[in-house]
């Protein structure tokens, strides 16, 4: 059931816009005595997912008794990070997810269906794992909240994929990482019909029924006019079809289709928010279908300083490096430290270019961030940060076509986690 849906391409959505949309829903569903919110982490601030669950804990007060942020393979957040993202509620309601060991898993879906929906890309079943708080937690409410954008992984972030990714477990977000980049990343974004998708519905449908969860999903995109981010739609409901509404404004906010290829891009990363390649890589996978064969991309890394956010995959990027999918795979038949780590494995596919173009990380200062020798390792080529930025300086640049005053054409993107850039001919579908 949809309880409300609101907004559109061109809306701008206020703080008071949130809070009501959001306690008509609250109204509608009646009375509660416990509360979960699963919020996003600090990773997906744009997404005003940190005022919802402010609003949630005004609304629902001390009966909002958890909140355990989605966190993934995502490095736990700091307390200055819940204080700037979550305001002033209580640290002491906030949990921490251990994908490692904090999970159950609640069913397995089938290697057959898999092997389907994937057209014989895997060959696995898939274990649907949830962090153990959602059953053993007594709650007669889960708040999913997030937003809906173009993703790499499942084709649109957020509805279940919250669940079962941003409190999932070692297996299953391996597993499901593996299973998108196997069947093809160019194949996947910017669609809601998904082999991944497909496995998280069978999932919630088989697995789920009995957790009370509510998805509160935004969508957010940035104003041309003044660059400024705009929450153009909210949605909240307990099925699929409130994720289907979300994603269809998504794809209407967030899709950038161009006209012509990309010679030279330059994307930005705040570093506020991308400290690594792990994340920091959108910038390769939200733009690689509209880069030219033989472009460039530029990316400004002011705040790099790891590949991974987890110590074990940051171990396994320095490792095997970003040199495509054959040598991946290669490495994955021949070595048991990354068939075992099957989400590495996928990211080291999304993070290459596959030959077709070159990436250029131009970190920060060497002594807190990464160094020159160990963004050439992984397969990147190295930009000093400061000469580049005399170029392409992020505060006087636009989102979109720039030139250079020495006459040079490039497109600029201030935030890849916006959205997804492509050219007609090579989004297939």
């Amino acid at each position: 059931m949809i309880y409300i849906q609101t907004g559109s391409a061109t809306a701008d959505l206020s703080p008071n816009d949130l809070k009501e949309g959001l306690f008509t829903a609250f109204t509608l569903l009646g009375k509660k005595k416990k509360i979960l919110a699963i919020p996003p982490d600090f990773t997906r601030l744009p997404s005003r997912a940190g005022e919802l669950t402010h609003y949630a804990y005004d609304y629902y007060g001390e009966k909002l008794t958890d909140i355990l942020p989605a966190l993934g393979t995502h490095t736990s957040m700091t307390a200055n990070q819940i204080t700037e993202m979550f305001g002033d509620i209580p640290h002491s309601l906030f949990r921490n997810h251990d994908w490692r060991n904090d999970v159950i898993t609640l069913g397995e879906v089938p290697a057959e269906y898999i092997r389907e929906v994937s057209g014989d890309a895997v060959d696995f079943a898939w274990p649907a794992q949830v962090n153990k708080l959602l059953v053993e937690g007594g709650f007669d409410l889960i708040l999913s909240i997030g937003q809906v954008v173009p993703h790499e992984v499942v084709g649109m972030a957020n509805h279940n994929k919250n669940i079962f990714v941003g409190t999932g477990g070692a297996e299953g977000i391996n597993k499901s990482h593996f299973i998108g980049a196997a069947f093809g990343m160019e194949k996947m974004m910017g669609r809601t019909q998904t082999p991944v998708r497909r496995i998280f519905n069978y999932a919630s449908h088989h697995f789920a029924k009995h957790l009370p969860i509510l998805y509160i999903l935004t969508v957010v995109g940035m104003d041309n006019a003044d660059g400024s981010l705009k929450v153009r739609g909210l949605f909240i409901g307990d099925d699929k079809e409130v994720f289907k509404a979300a994603a269809a404004l998504s794809l209407e906010v967030n899709f950038n289709m161009l006209d012509r290829s990309m010679k030279k891009v330059v994307v930005h990363l705040n570093p506020a928010e991308f400290k690594s390649t792990w994340l920091g890589n959108k910038s390769i996978y939200r733009t690689r279908m509209a880069i030219a064969d033989g472009g460039e991309l530029i990316v400004l890394a002011p705040a790099l300083k790891e590949f991974g956010e987890d110590p074990e995959i940051d171990r396994l990027i320095r490792k095997y490096g970003y040199f495509g999918t054959p040598e991946t795979l290669k490495a994955v038949r021949e070595n048991d430290d990354l068939k075992n780590n099957l989400s590495a494995a996928a990211h080291l596919i999304h993070g290459s270019s596959e030959g077709r173009f070159s990436v250029t990380y131009c970190p920060g200062n060497e002594k807190e961030n990464l160094t020159k020798e160990e963004i050439e390792s992984v397969g990147f080529k190295y930009g000093n940060l400061e000469e580049m930025t005399s170029i392409y300086d992020p505060s006087k640049l636009k989102d979109g076509w720039n030139t250079t005053t020495e006459g040079e054409e490039f497109y600029y993107i201030s935030n890849p986690a916006l959205g997804l850039w492509a050219v007609r001919e090579r989004f297939k579908g």
